[in-house]
């Protein structure tokens, strides 16, 4: 079976002879994948509705997995027990409900060695929740698909982390767009920042052209301003 751009960048990210915990799994096309290509022994595929797991189900079957990958009901990590998987996959859902999933399950947590989240907003928070609950991020990617960016941050427990080397604290921009694609000069980071350069001058534009009051519109006009800043810091890192 062939993934979409998106589950195939979160799959590349998955450690080999890893045993894969997905949750809000959908059709479990990303566990049926993985042990097909023999790169996981096993999966746990997991989702809070029982219409999405239904389809997992019968996807896992259609592949004849049924005894590689096990389907569960649950809420986030809640029906997840501790040490029954190593890398934790949580893609296609909000930041929020990703960290409130991730905070919710702390203890079943301690049991992975490796997360990989795909979160669908708010990818800078997620980002620092991640080093301000004990976890360093190692990779990342991003997606360009139909239209629409994906982020995928690819995190270890910073306890478990050998290096010797102490870890630079990251910018305001690393921390908004990725320090690795920054690092990287990744092409499609470079064409989502572009994008997000337009975005703010066409607001500003606006603000401009706009009769709004003018302690509201000085607000706003700053708050966008130092956005644009930082977007353009970000791009600068392009220059050759």
């Amino acid at each position: 079976m062939e993934l979409s751009l998106r589950l195939s960048a979160i799959a590349e990210l998955v450690t080999e002879g890893n045993r894969l915990v997905d949750v809000g799994c959908d059709h479990g096309y990303l566990p049926v994948y993985l042990v097909e290509k023999k790169k996981i022994p096993g999966a746990v595929a997991a989702d809070v509705g029982k219409g999405p797991l239904s389809r997992a189900e019968e996807h896992i079957r259609q592949s004849g997995l049924e005894t590689y990958i096990e389907t569960r009901l649950s809420n986030g990590l809640q029906e997840i027990k501790k040490g029954e998987g190593d890398t934790l996959v949580i893609a296609g859902m909000g930041g929020p409900l990703m960290e409130r999933i991730l905070s919710e399950g702390r203890r079943t947590l301690a049991g992975f060695q490796e997360l990989i989240l795909q979160p669908q907003s708010d990818v800078p928070h997620v980002r620092r929740y991640l080093f301000m609950n004990g976890f360093r991020i190692t990779e990342e990617r991003v997606v360009l698909e139909d239209g629409k960016f994906y982020f995928i941050v690819k995190a270890i427990p910073a306890a478990g982390n050998n290096s010797r080397i102490p870890e630079v604290p990251w910018t305001e921009e690393e921390f908004l767009f990725g320090k690795f694609l920054l690092e990287n000069r990744n092409p499609i980071l470079k064409k989502y920042l572009q994008r997000e350069l337009m975005i703010r001058d066409r607001i500003l534009d606006r603000i401009a052209g706009a009769d709004m009051p003018g302690e509201k519109a000085v607000t706003r006009r700053n708050e966008v301003e130092e956005e644009r800043r930082l977007i353009l810091a970000a791009l600068k890192r392009y220059e050759s």
